[in-house]
């Protein structure tokens, strides 16, 4: 066993009670005695492995950390979600729904993983991006964000596997995206469809350099 739990050392997170984890047999660069983050059950973090979540995160309901995963700072991995290979999920990153991080990707700043998206390899994904869905990013190259710089000042994502934008609380395609935009106002409207014919016609440069290699 190489970490217990602190029974008298809990915060409460939508009901759910999760508990402080103390290293009991050293590991990695975590020694005996050495505090970390929150989880609810022996069932979130793996004994095996260098897996470990830290400082103020903290991992609940049925996500699982394992292999040499960390969760650290004030992140959070909930859900079904599952953390492994080398993964690092930090800042205040958000893991849910029955989102993967796997590989030695990194997950950081405000971004936010959910669905049944996937992010792994070599990658990393911080700022505000928001992948979700079915979404499967592998590189830099998979996903693109953009801000509203003309009313709320809020970053927006364009994830190229599925082809899908998640603006806010919304979700979907581009024309989508484009109609709801255009009946929230002329000016949104305009500025949503440019971004969208850029993203697209940047795909398009890749499939004729492609074509041309």
């Amino acid at each position: 066993m190489k970490y217990r739990l602190i029974e008298n050392d809990t915060i409460i997170f939508r009901g759910r009670t999760l508990y402080r984890i103390q290293c009991v047999t050293p590991f990695a660069n975590v020694n005996a005695g050495e505090k970390g983050g929150y989880i609810e059950k022996e069932g979130n973090l793996s004994q095996e492995g260098n897996a470990w979540v830290c400082e103020n995160a903290w991992v609940c309901e049925n996500a699982w950390v394992s292999e040499n995963a960390w969760v650290c700072e004030n992140a959070w991995v909930s859900g079904n979600a599952k953390v492994s290979g080398n993964a690092w999920v930090s800042g205040n990153a958000k893991v849910s729904g029955n989102a993967k991080v796997s590989g030695n990707a990194w997950v950081s700043g405000n971004a936010k993983v959910s669905g049944n998206a996937w992010v792994s390899g070599d990658v990393w994904v911080g700022g505000d991006v928001c992948v979700c869905g079915n979404a499967k990013v592998k590189s830099s190259r998979d996903y693109m964000v953009f801000k509203n710089y003309w009313s709320s000042g809020r970053y927006f994502t364009y994830t190229r596997s599925d082809r899908m934008w998640k603006v806010g609380c919304f979700h979907g395609t581009g024309e989508k995206l484009i109609k709801k935009a255009y009946n929230d106002s002329e000016d949104s409207g305009k500025h949503y469809e440019a971004f969208v014919r850029f993203a697209e016609r940047l795909e398009e440069m890749d499939v004729e350099k492609n074509d041309i290699g």
